[in-house]
């Protein structure tokens, strides 16, 4: 495998895990969970499921710049002859971390607390708040994985 092809593959896989898991959780993991436990149950597998998702999600938050920097390079000779739309897709990255960094940083540990205190109605508000956040950032990252589909790298 060629340098290129290596970080590609890194940086391809690293939206696949954040995109397609917010995808799952969204479109999938979320109406299953509605139709198969109650509120609290409910509340308590979020916890979880954000928890071991996150763990992931941190992977490609710090994958994602590396692997693209590197292509960057690669492809491109740097940043200067990089075209436009590699710079979009830096500007949705951003928009993408800082709303996963509001929910991990703000609004999980809300959630953790309570949850812990058996607080259902504040824990059913907070899920409500992070699951419009997970909507935009799905949105987001579709919006980037197309524009990445339709101006191949190589």
């Amino acid at each position: 495998m060629t340098p290129f092809g290596l970080v590609y593959t890194l940086h391809v896989l690293s939206a696949l895990v954040w995109v397609g898991g917010m995808f799952f959780a969204w479109m999938v993991l979320r109406p299953a969970a509605m139709k198969a436990l109650e509120g609290p149950a409910r509340l308590k597998l979020w916890v979880e499921v954000f928890q071991g998702f996150f763990r992931w999600v941190w992977i490609a938050v710090v994958l994602l710049p590396i692997s693209g920097v590197g292509m960057i390079h690669l492809q491109f000779s740097g940043f200067e002859a990089a075209p436009r739309y590699v710079q979009v897709m830096m500007g949705l990255y951003v928009v993408m971390t800082a709303l996963f960094i509001r929910i991990q940083a703000l609004l999980l540990p809300e959630l953790r607390t309570a949850v812990a205190a058996q607080d259902w109605p504040t824990g059913a508000a907070t899920l409500g708040k992070i699951r419009k956040l997970v909507g935009i950032n799905l949105i987001v990252g579709l919006v980037l994985v197309a524009i990445a589909a339709a101006r191949p790298m190589f």
